[in-house]
């Protein structure tokens, strides 16, 4: 009798492209679906693409053109979300994740090619910047399989596309094309799927090519003001304002800028 063949388990792969940390989520007989693993070991490779020397960005895609991430693993749910005890550890590195992406100290880009559903939607809503293909496909179907829904998600993706927006794509659990996430803000900006490359790698170097200490401190300044649970206090953020005046990256940027050639930043 012929076995069906079981699908390889998904994993991570971390590379390093310049002062580029480039985090891929590949699980591609799932489309890319998230294992409690996977949600465990995002967190512990966002935190340390953070903490690397000369690392100025982090971008986080999906493996191949079919998704960036389906969702969790949906196969998994019998197995590891089936107590209380379960459901609470697999809760835990869902959020873990999520607080990795907004947390830490780096601008992180999503790179949304295809499928976006789910747990997915979540990721890239955890990001700071959003690009997708006019082929890609977003989708919140927590309706559909009832499932509960964490406040913090759903205050996340409110204070990004607006209450009315929220309870539209979550209530109905309808599907949003690429040119409808980029007109209701759901992703900065979309285009045709042969461009994309070309369009990340763009937005990718002018936020590697800032000065990091401004980068570091308007996103502690944004997570303040969304009020995130661990969110720096003012007083943080006023402090990393300040630390940008007396940096060398601050003369620096003058000095360019007097000398109309770009500027060179060391994060210092």
């Amino acid at each position: 009798m012929t076995q069906t063949p079981i699908p390889a388990p998904g994993r991570l792969d971390v590379a390093l492209d310049g002062s580029v940390a480039r985090i891929r989520i590949v699980n591609p007989a799932r489309y890319n679906a998230m294992s409690l693993a996977m949600w465990e070991g995002l967190a512990r490779a966002v935190w340390e693409a953070g903490a690397r020397e000369g690392v100025r960005a982090i971008v986080l895609e999906g493996d191949g053109d079919r998704a960036f991430v389906s969702g969790a693993d949906i196969s998994e749910f019998g197995s590891q979300r089936k107590d209380p005890a379960q459901i609470a550890r697999y809760d835990a590195a869902v959020a873990g994740a999520m607080q990795a992406l907004g947390a830490c100290p780096l601008p992180v880009i999503a790179a949304v090619r295809g499928i976006c559903m789910g747990g997915g939607m979540a990721l890239a809503l955890a990001c700071d910047l959003r690009y997708c293909t006019r082929g890609s496909r977003f989708r919140m179907p927590a309706g559909r399989l009832g499932l509960g829904y964490s406040m913090e998600g759903l205050k996340r993706m409110r204070d990004i596309l607006g209450t009315a927006r929220t309870a539209d794509l979550f209530m109905t659990a309808r599907t949003v094309d690429g040119a409808e996430a980029a007109r209701i803000g759901l992703v900065q900006e979309v285009c045709a799927d042969e461009e994309f490359t070309a369009l990340v790698a763009q937005r990718v170097g002018e936020v590697a090519g800032n000065a990091p200490l401004t980068l570091r401190a308007a996103k502690m300044a944004l997570r303040h003001l969304a009020a995130d649970p661990s969110a720096p206090a003012a007083q943080e953020v006023d402090d990393a304002v300040r630390a940008c005046f007396f940096s060398r990256d601050y003369q620096e940027g003058q000095l360019a800028f007097r000398e109309k050639r770009p500027p060179v930043f060391t994060g210092n």
